[in-house]
């Protein structure tokens, strides 16, 4: 029931701005705004939209072995961190199973942060606390303490610098995947990035659309003036308030996983997220022992995640009732994800987005679905599949990536 739902510091905002809500990791979250999925998602590709993404929930990890914890538990080897910079990874049981994705903060060598998907604060705390014998590491849920939003789009960096005290020294350095901003072992924010109005906050330069952006963390009880404040600055860029709509499409089309849907109860291999795990520079082997490591090296499953691109942005439902069938008409799997990427169209055979910048004369996007699914074979990219969901069928074709010419990783100079 409605009433059962946890709810973010946002939540009336949402209610009084008309988003359609629903639930999502038991939290009352926005859908959409009257303004529309295609609208939202059209926005962060031309200018900037902000998302509410306080349902993620954040773990302090303290002590002088929470390098030794971490990098026993989670997929990615944290060796080459550095204070400052963050990295995706993942959190496997003993089957090699994801248990969720997180992003590791790096403080310094004694301090770290986790930010995990919605309601998994708690489950992920207890799984570090499980593996914590030898550590002594202090292991801290911040589930319901730390508020976060994401700003998302080319324009997100000039919206900010209106709402940021220091602006300036913020963005002079700020690679993909690094921060700024701290957590103190007290659980507050240290102040070398403030607001105009002095409150402090960490910034990251990541997010989940595959465009430039920031992810911003900040004590509950200031995130709603902020939101306002960043849709003031941002008027003039034409920002729009997103839901979790075009959080999806958008992040389907730049070939992100939803975790528990994309990534969940398989051993974690054979998917477009295998940086995420800590290969040899030959693929051979990895670099370090982790949990979950010996179920990966002895799985002798035929399994695969891969990326799909339809003809036209008609989808079909995600789930083990929508299956996939080869050119024979065998089944072969079913779909984990299928959204409609609204920037992105096809030309000829490739696909082009309203963001690249070799658009021909007269091209329009007209959107085209994606997501991903899984198999029980190895298949390379070039190679067209039937999805069918009842009697609705649409044709796709196998790719490494879909939506191009994305912004993510691009210099910040280039959007000052």
């Amino acid at each position: 029931m409605e009433n059962s739902l946890k709810t973010t510091p946002l939540n009336q905002w949402h209610r009084d701005a008309g988003a359609n809500m629903a639930d999502f990791g038991g939290y009352d979250m926005p859908l959409w705004y009257d303004t529309g999925v295609k609208n939202e998602h059209l926005a962060v590709i031309n200018s900037a939209g902000i998302f509410d993404t306080s349902h993620m929930a954040c773990i302090r990890v303290e002590g002088d072995h929470a390098f030794d914890l971490l990098q026993y538990c989670f997929t990615r080897d944290l060796t080459p961190l550095k204070p400052g910079r963050c990295v995706y990874g993942a959190f496997l049981d003993h089957n090699g199973f994801s248990v969720d994705d997180a992003i590791v903060y790096k403080f310094d060598a004694s301090l770290y942060m986790v930010c995990v998907n919605a309601g998994m604060g708690g489950v992920i705390t207890e799984h570090l606390n499980s593996n914590n014998t030898g550590f002594s590491v202090e292991v801290t849920d911040l589930s319901g303490q730390v508020a976060k939003m994401d700003i998302q789009g080319k324009n997100s960096a000039k919206i900010l610098s209106q709402v940021l005290k220091n602006p300036e020294s913020v963005f002079e350095t700020m690679p993909y995947f690094s921060f700024k901003g701290h957590f103190d072992p007290a659980n507050s924010f240290a102040d070398d990035v403030r607001l105009k109005n002095d409150t402090p906050l960490l910034l990251s330069r990541s997010g989940y659309t595959g465009e430039f952006g920031f992810e911003i963390f900040i004590a509950p009880d200031a995130i709603v003036q902020l939101w306002k404040d960043i849709l003031g600055a941002g008027k003039p860029f034409d920002i729009m308030a997103c839901g979790l709509g075009s959080r999806d499409s958008l992040r389907a089309g730049a070939v992100l996983p939803l975790s528990h849907q994309d990534i969940g109860d398989w051993v974690f291999v054979n998917h477009p997220w295998d940086f995420a795990l800590p290969y040899s520079q030959d693929k051979m082997t990895f670099t370090k022992p982790f949990l979950g490591r010996k179920a990966i090296e002895s799985y002798s499953g035929s399994d695969y995640i891969v990326p799909f691109a339809g003809d036209t942005l008609r989808k079909v439902g995600s789930g083990k009732d929508t299956q996939v069938l080869d050119s024979d008409g065998k089944t072969i799997g079913h779909v984990l994800t299928c959204a409609t990427d609204m920037a992105i169209g096809w030309h000829g055979d490739r696909i082009l987005s309203i963001a690249s910048p070799d658009l021909p004369d007269g091209f329009k996007a007209k959107g085209i679905s994606c997501g991903f699914i899984k198999v029980s074979l190895n298949i390379e990219p070039g190679t067209t599949l039937e999805l069918v969901e009842g009697k609705r069928k649409i044709k796709v074709t196998v790719l490494s990536d879909i939506r191009p010419d994305r912004t993510a990783r691009k210099k910040i100079s280039h959007f000052i």
